[in-house]
C-alpha cells in the first residue's frame, strides 16, 4: 500500500514538471529559440506558448529592445602618426532572433571587433585636426559599415557615437597653449576695439557738445542783439513820440557820457565830435535867447552878466 502511494506521488510530481515545461510564457519585446533534439524548430514570440516537454528545449532567450553597448577606449593611429584613444557607443537592436543565435557565436563581441577595425581604417585616413572636427563624418561612415555587416546576423545598428577622442598628453598641452594664445589675442583685439570705440564716442560727444554750445551762444547773442535793438527802437520811438527839441537831446547826451566812461577796461576814452554840438546846444540853452535870461560867454570862458537898458 505504501509503495502505491509513493508511485502516485512520483507520478504527480512528474505531471507537474511536465506542465511547467509545457507552458512557456515569453515577456513582451522578447523571443525564445526552441530546439527539438538539438535542432532548431521554431521561435517563440511574446505571450503564452506550449512546447513538448522533455523533447523541446529553450536554447536562447533574446531581448528585442534596442540595446546600448559602450566599448572601452581603443588606441587608433591617425594619418600623421599620432595615437588617439577613442571611446565608442553602439545602439543596436536584434531583428531576427534565429540569425542572432545561429549566424554568429557572440554578436556583442563581433560588433565590438568590427567597430575597432572599421574605426582604425577610417581614422587612418585622417590627420589629427580632421579627426577632432569630423565626428559626424566618422559616425556616419562607421554606422554604414556596421549596419551592412551585421544585417546577416539579424542585428540592426541604429546609431554609433564617439564619446571621446583623447589625443596624446603633449598634443593636449600644445592645443591648450594654442587656444590660450588665441583667447589672449581675441581679448587684446576686443580691448583695442573697445578703446577705439570709446575714443570715437568721446570725440563725437565733445563735437556735439561744442556744436550745441556754439549754437546756444550764437542764439543767445542774436537774442541779446535783438533785445538791444528792440530797446533802442523803443527808446527811439518814445523820444520821437515826445517830439523833444535839440536842447533836451543835448542834455541827455551829456548825461550818458559818464556811463560810457564807466568800467576798469576803459583806459582810453575817445570823445566823439558830436560833443561840440551838444555843448553848443547847451550854451544856447543857457545863453541869451531873447527872453532876458542870463547866459554864458563862450568867448571869455566864464559867465558874463549883461545889463539891460532901462525901459521907459
Amino acid at each position: 500500500m505504501s509503495a502505491v502511494i509513493i508511485v502516485l506521488i512520483i507520478l504527480v510530481v512528474l505531471v507537474f514538471i511536465a506542465l511547467i515545461k509545457t507552458i512557456q510564457v515569453i515577456p513582451q519585446a522578447s523571443a525564445a529559440i526552441v530546439e527539438r533534439f538539438g535542432r532548431y524548430t521554431r521561435t517563440l514570440n511574446a505571450g503564452l506558448n506550449i512546447v513538448v516537454p522533455f523533447i523541446d528545449s529553450i536554447r536562447n532567450r533574446i531581448d528585442l529592445r534596442e540595446q546600448v553597448v559602450p566599448f572601452p577606449p581603443q588606441p587608433v593611429i591617425t594619418q600623421d602618426n599620432l595615437v588617439v584613444n577613442i571611446d565608442t557607443v553602439i545602439y543596436y537592436q536584434v531583428t531576427d532572433a534565429r540569425a542572432a543565435t545561429y549566424e554568429v557565436a557572440s554578436y556583442i563581441q563581433a560588433i565590438e571587433q568590427l567597430t575597432v577595425t572599421t574605426l582604425r581604417n577610417i581614422i587612418g585616413g585622417m590627420d589629427l585636426e580632421r579627426t577632432l572636427t569630423s565626428r559626424e563624418e566618422i559616425n556616419a561612415a562607421l554606422r554604414g559599415v556596421l549596419d551592412e555587416a551585421t544585417g546577416k546576423w539579424g542585428i540592426r545598428v541604429n546609431r554609433v557615437e564617439l564619446k571621446a577622442i583623447e589625443p596624446p598628453t603633449s598634443i593636449q598641452d600644445s592645443m591648450e597653449k594654442q587656444m590660450r594664445a588665441e583667447r589672449d589675442k581675441r581679448a587684446a583685439i576686443l580691448t583695442a576695439e573697445g578703446t577705439r570705440q570709446s575714443a570715437i564716442l568721446t570725440a563725437e560727444g565733445e563735437k556735439q557738445s561744442a556744436i550745441l554750445r556754439a549754437e546756444g551762444e550764437s542764439k543767445a547773442a542774436a537774442l541779446r542783439a535783438e533785445g538791444e535793438a528792440q530797446a533802442v527802437r523803443t527808446v527811439f520811438e518814445a523820444i520821437h513820440a515826445g517830439d523833444p527839441d535839440q536842447k533836451l537831446l543835448s542834455y541827455q547826451y551829456l548825461q550818458m557820457l559818464p556811463k560810457i566812461a564807466e568800467g576798469d577796461a576803459n583806459k582810453l576814452w575817445i570823445v566823439p565830435s558830436e560833443i561840440g554840438d551838444a555843448l553848443k546846444g547847451l550854451s544856447g540853452a543857457f545863453g541869451n535867447n531873447g527872453s532876458g535870461a542870463p547866459g554864458f560867454n563862450t568867448k571869455g570862458g566864464g559867465p558874463e552878466r549883461r545889463d539891460e537898458p532901462p525901459v521907459d
